[in-house]
């Protein structure tokens, strides 16, 4: 399941910077704007303490952790909806991913140039907010106005559509975003999904702090939490040159004592990664054997055959049934052989619904 995230946010808040922790491609991180101009892509690996578990007890020959693939995006102008700055390219790249991580800048410094001369998220929020939403509502209008003509005369499916969009334009003329616009019912749900809106898409806020906040947050983190308190968003703190600092560290001692005596108890990247793939609504389950141990990414409710075809298609097509281990279960009892004597697996057919942490093996035939 190939899943991407991208990093937006005004120039000089701290993007290509978290980009560098974030992965191991190495984006160029300058103190002016436009620094990034092409997006630079690296996979990330999806922190899980669990897929360590599993391999102390099965000791595999190798072990594979899931991944997101993260997109570093060119910075944001005012009038980008109408193409100035690198506005065309940066919408076109925001359309292309499942979700965005936007990067705000919560701290002072006079050595950091800010695009708009002062520090305030909440105004460079809404400049990017603005600039997606007047081009969703380009995109709208005209995809109303293509079914207008049939919700007219009386075609249901178009009258739904076109009351469908017609509530997402009103919520986009008064500065809100489409995400907040809950579909009513399936159709509306698919439709969302058709129109391929940028403000519908989830959106995790990084308040990018000074080393001194990165605990407790500060006054522009609060200003933040209280101007999405009605989004279905989520936020974190975190100090991205902590980050960096962090990064360069060798050894995982070094990065515990240098946590420590900030009062953290892991690094920032690593609840962000997390965050991310909440937002995404995914889920985690595990193969395990002597091969490998493995996560893999599947989206919350999925069934066993919805969740085998993440291996291969032909798991899915195929499908005859599951093996299901619960994690506990594993870790408890150590081996497969005592799973099945202490009667703890599962034999599952086509209709039951994978849960977190489910260590898995198929039985497929095509």
């Amino acid at each position: 399941m190939s899943l991407k995230c991208g990093i937006v946010g005004l120039p000089n808040v701290g993007k290509s910077t978290l980009f560098n922790c974030l992965s191991n491609a190495k984006a160029q991180a300058a103190n002016f704007p436009f620094c990034t101009i092409e997006p630079n892509v690296g996979t990330i690996t999806v922190p899980d303490e669990r897929l360590t578990q599993l391999a102390e007890i099965v000791n595999p020959e190798r072990i594979v952790p899931t991944t997101i693939e993260i997109v570093d995006i060119a910075g944001l102008v005012k009038g980008a909806s109408k193409g100035e700055g690198l506005g065309n390219k940066f919408l076109a790249n925001i359309r292309e991913t499942d979700a965005i991580i936007h990067v705000l800048r919560c701290f002072e410094d006079g050595n950091v140039v800010h695009v708009d001369g002062s520090v305030n998220p909440v105004r460079d929020k809404e400049i990017i907010d603005i600039e997606l939403q007047l081009k969703d509502l380009e995109s709208i209008e005209g995809r109303i106005a293509k079914v207008m003509r049939a919700a007219k005369s009386g075609d249901k499916d178009a009258k739904r559509d076109f009351d469908y969009m017609t509530r997402i334009k009103e919520a986009l003329e008064q500065g809100k975003s489409a995400r907040t616009v809950t579909p009513a019912n399936d159709e509306e749900a698919r439709l969302l999904v058709d129109l391929q809106l940028l403000t519908s898409k989830p959106v995790l806020y990084v308040c990018n702090v000074e080393e001194s906040s990165v605990v407790k947050g500060n006054a522009h983190v609060e200003s933040v939490r209280v101007a999405v308190k009605d989004e279905n968003a989520e936020i974190i703190v975190l100090g991205a040159a902590i980050e960096a600092d962090i990064a360069e560290l060798e050894t995982f001692e070094e990065r515990q004592i240098f946590l420590s005596d900030l009062g953290l108890e892991e690094p920032g990247v690593g609840k962000l990664i997390r965050a991310a793939y909440k937002l995404l609504n995914l889920q985690t389950y595990f193969t395990a054997g002597v091969k490998e141990v493995r996560a893999w990414t599947i989206h919350k409710g999925d069934t066993a055959p919805k969740a085998a075809g993440v291996i291969h298609t032909d798991f899915e097509k195929g499908f005859i049934r599951a093996e299901v281990i619960k994690y506990n279960d594993y870790i408890h009892y150590k081996t497969e052989a005592a799973v099945k004597e202490a009667g703890k697996m599962g034999v599952e057919g086509k209709e039951y619904v994978v849960s977190d942490g489910d260590v898995m093996h198929f039985r497929f035939n095509v």
